[in-house]
């Protein structure tokens, strides 16, 4: 069966974005560079609640943009994607639209062939596939910086969840990668 796997960016104080939405505190070096374009190769389906889609989900990276980012979204770009919105039917890309049955689709996806899948977030739909038990792993990249605001990991989370830690890294950057089975 493939694994639904959250992986994303949190500052130390656990937030994903700052106030502004900005993520221009995200470290991007070989390492990232590494561990995006190996994670790429695992998965071929990617998550996305409604705003992360709108402002994520088409990404193509300006010009003058690093190869590698050019290459991970290249990679991205190519996939499957899942929006989950109860707002907004259609989007650019037609991605395939979620309104209801969330753990139903999520099931089917997960039994359907194919490489794993990637929870990219938002907060809210996170929160939604955590309390209803669907996430497999989680893997975070905490960056070393302290936003003291801004758009948490976690929102609503209902009950405790217990995780196994699978591995964990650290970079130069000072960035540490973190790795869990949710179980």
């Amino acid at each position: 069966m493939r694994k639904l796997i959250l992986a994303l960016a949190v500052s130390l104080d656990g937030f994903i974005e700052g106030p502004n939405r900005e993520v221009d505190w995200i470290t991007f070096d070989e390492e990232t560079a590494s561990e995006l374009n190996n994670f790429a190769k695992e998965i071929d389906t990617v998550l996305y609640g409604r705003l992360s889609y709108q402002l994520f989900g088409n990404h193509y990276p300006a010009d003058d943009a690093v190869d590698f980012e050019k290459e991970f979204y290249g990679k991205i770009n190519k996939m499957q994607k899942y929006v989950f919105s109860n707002t907004i039917k259609e989007f650019e890309g037609n991605p395939t639209v979620i309104s209801s049955d969330i753990s139903k689709v999520i099931l089917d996806l997960k039994k359907q062939n194919g490489k794993d899948i990637w929870l990219f977030g938002g907060s809210g739909l996170i929160s939604s596939l955590l309390n209803l038990n669907l996430v497999d792993e989680i893997r975070m990249g905490v960056h070393p910086v302290v936003l003291g605001a801004g758009n948490p990991l976690f929102k609503t989370i209902s009950k405790r969840i217990k995780l196994k830690l699978l591995k964990a890294t650290t970079g130069k950057s000072g960035a540490v990668g973190l790795y869990y089975k949710v179980e």
